[in-house]
């Protein structure tokens, strides 16, 4: 079928390309009866705006790009719910591109979002990222970009993040104060800012409380697959290297829950002779048994704020008007369940 055009309309009904226009756009110096007479055939032909037009003459695409390290999780998926409720109240369109951890797919990705028009971009980082100058080349370029969850620091833009050293350190300083003495501790890769800073965080908790630390404690992922079975196999070899760990704070309750899988068939007790903290706050984490403490990491808010803050800054560089980057550093909470004794 032949695409509609406000010229056809402006045909059949004998008045001007302009005037169908102003009407279907509800302009006040057009009669009410045109308005209505435009809008119905309108209706009737299923005519359609042709946006790529519009999109030429406001400069704008009307579309972001949103770039995260996997779509299949848990805390991701909300990042993205809270991203598209925002998104579709604005009338955008987001274009979602995973990374899969990679930092060569990831500055492919942004390349092609750039290549888009896209009119801003949000972005987790891969955990193989170490170098940021495909995301200085956005800034560079002009366009609003909001890092969120996993940052560079050094990277000159808006970031919306959660404390992971203070949310760590709760995590670390609950398992002490239910008694634990040898706290071990399941890390993310090297690399990401929010695996360092919750290395730091459990690290600092112990040192504030005379407990030793014990780097043999901790257990890199260095594949950067925080996965059920990494988890699995971080405490197979926690047995194997240590009798006497009573507590482990891990970096993700994916991870968390594949550890509990590997105690509990090898006959641990949870949380008699070990408990555990998670973190994120998984839907799974409080229908498993026994149901896992864990750190709260409010995904689909982080995504909202995320959003929110593009949005801003994509009208400020529409309006010619300075933009100030921001750190927006939402609250965590300690969520209390049968994976760790009762203090």
């Amino acid at each position: 079928m032949k695409t509609v055009t406000l010229k056809d309309i402006a045909e059949q009904l004998n008045i001007s390309v302009t005037t169908v226009s102003k009407a279907l756009k509800n302009y006040p110096d057009v009669s009410k009866k045109t308005k209505l007479q435009v809008k119905e055939l309108a209706k009737t032909l299923n005519y359609k705006p042709n946006t790529f037009a519009v999109n030429l003459r406001t400069k704008e695409s009307k579309t972001i790009g949103l770039v995260i390290p996997v779509i299949v999780h848990h805390f991701f998926s909300n990042v993205i719910k809270g991203i598209i409720s925002q998104a579709e109240k604005k009338g955008y369109l987001v274009i979602i591109l995973q990374s899969n951890e990679s930092y060569e797919l990831e500055k492919k990705q942004i390349d092609l979002l750039l290549s888009q028009r896209v009119d801003g971009i949000l972005i987790s980082l891969a955990n193989g990222t170490a170098d940021f100058n495909h995301l200085n080349e956005i800034v560079n370029q002009g366009k609003p970009l909001v890092m969120f969850d996993k940052i560079a620091k050094i990277v000159n833009c808006s970031k919306v993040i959660i404390d992971d050293r203070k949310a760590a350190y709760t995590a670390t300083q609950h398992l002490i104060d239910i008694g634990c003495k040898r706290i071990a501790h399941f890390r993310g890769a090297l690399l990401p800012q929010n695996s360092i800073d919750r290395f730091l965080g459990y690290k600092r908790a112990l040192l504030d409380n005379n407990l030793p630390y014990d780097p043999s404690l901790v257990y890199i992922c260095e594949c950067g697959d925080m996965s059920f079975e990494e988890g699995k196999k971080n405490a197979k070899q926690l047995l194997e290297d240590h009798d006497d760990v009573d507590g482990i704070f891990i970096n993700t309750d994916l991870v968390a829950i594949g550890a509990m899988t590997e105690f509990q068939q090898m006959g641990v007790k949870i949380p008699e002779d070990i408990s555990i903290v998670g973190f994120s706050n998984w839907f799974m984490s409080s229908v498993i048994s026994p149901s896992l403490t864990t750190i709260d990491q409010p995904g689909f808010k982080m995504g909202k704020t995320a959003f929110k803050q593009l949005y801003k800054e994509i009208r400020k560089k529409k309006e010619n008007r300075p933009i100030v980057y921001k750190e927006i550093t939402l609250e965590t909470g300690l969520v209390k369940r049968e994976s760790t004794k009762q203090p």
